[in-house]
């Protein structure tokens, strides 16, 4: 900006983007609806270890990971009728034979039959976030183990328990007439009772001592919504994401805020994360009251999958039903664990190119 002679600013139109496209640490590139590279910034050849004649010369997918070149042209045809593409991730391989990963805005330009990308690296998150989810995936699974030891021990020690009690109330100790015996049978029958009392004390506190440590408050459920949305905000509003909210049945609900929250973030992430390429995120939420209980009623119209046949796997540990390079089957494990250890119950129906619908019942 400079001053005129009337001493007035006058903003200058003239400066180059050139500088822009050339300095950027973050990945630039135009390209065609052909499918070639059209221009990329030196940012770009150096994340990937080609010249600019190279990348230019071959289709962009021939840099790209085998494994994402279906999923990448999937979400990419809609940019040829002139959506945008945001907050898509996917995999390439360098020269060098490295994977790294990018997260891609594309916008098109149709007149132009041209798309102007921006993409930033974001292989060290991945990493990060492979390692947490590994982690996380052992210690649930120690855990479980764990627990299941704990349950099938009790158990495997209170049948001989309950056998040893049923012998000795077949027992007739009036035939016995030495007074020593008689006292140790007593003696081992007491015995016997008080390690059948301790080990059911025992399996009952197993099953109640989660629930136990969990804290429970009255939640208001529009606070938890608005604070995920905030949270969310960014991919919310790149994603073009639109919420339809209905908490006439009831607001409140009786639960741990910490277990909410997750379970919202989960839900509404992975909403938009299996987004339907056809179409924008659209999200119902509603509350609902069955035979007395409170329900929570969730629901998307992404690219769902066969509930049906993954009936006995939906809420297993490391299981997913996409070729989503991020699928971790990790999100709705979670929620299934929050809501079960507060004695809560959470189904799915969904189908595939329809969307999902979860189904929370809250022990409340």
């Amino acid at each position: 900006m400079t001053l005129n002679n009337d001493n007035k600013l006058e903003i200058q139109t003239d400066y180059s983007l050139v500088p822009f496209f050339e300095l950027s640490h973050d990945l630039l590139c135009i390209a065609g609806f052909d499918g070639y590279f059209k221009r990329v910034n030196p940012a770009v050849c150096k994340t990937l270890g080609y010249t600019e004649e190279e990348l230019l010369s071959k289709p962009i997918n021939y840099f790209q990971h085998p494994e994402d070149k279906e999923i990448t042209q999937k979400y990419r045809e809609p940019i040829l009728y002139g959506k945008p593409l945001t907050n898509f991730e996917n995999r390439y391989i360098t020269k060098q034979g490295e994977i790294v990963w990018f997260a891609w805005t594309s916008i098109p330009v149709k007149e132009e039959e041209l798309v102007y990308a921006i993409a930033k690296n974001i292989t060290h998150k991945k990493k990060h976030e492979e390692e947490r989810n590994q982690l996380l995936s052992e210690l649930s699974k120690t855990n479980s183990r764990l627990k299941q030891l704990n349950y099938t021990t009790s158990h495997d020690l209170r049948a001989p328990v309950s056998n040893l009690l049923a012998i000795f109330s077949l027992m007739d100790v009036s035939h016995i007439t030495n007074e020593e015996t008689r006292k140790f049978i007593e003696l081992l029958k007491k015995s016997t009772e008080n390690l059948k009392t301790t080990l059911d004390s025992y399996v009952d506190d197993l099953k109640i001592q989660d629930s136990q440590s969990i804290i429970l408050v009255d939640v208001k459920l529009m606070d938890v919504i608005d604070s995920i949305q905030l949270t969310l905000d960014s991919l919310i509003k790149d994603s073009n994401t639109s919420f339809q909210i209905d908490l006439s049945a009831f607001e409140s609900v009786k639960f741990n805020p910490g277990y909410l929250e997750s379970i919202f973030l989960n839900l509404i992430t992975n909403s938009i994360k299996y987004v339907h390429p056809d179409r924008d995120p659209f999200i119902t939420i509603k509350t609902e009251i069955s035979d007395g209980k409170k329900q929570l009623i969730f629901s998307d119209n992404g690219i769902g999958f066969d509930s049906e046949k993954q009936k006995d796997n939906v809420f297993g540990l490391d299981q997913t039903f996409h070729e989503h390079r991020d699928s971790k089957g990790i999100g709705l494990y979670l929620v299934y664990n929050h809501i079960n250890s507060l004695n809560g119950k959470i189904t799915v129906n969904s189908k595939v190119n329809e969307g999902s619908v979860f189904k929370l019942t809250f022990n409340d």
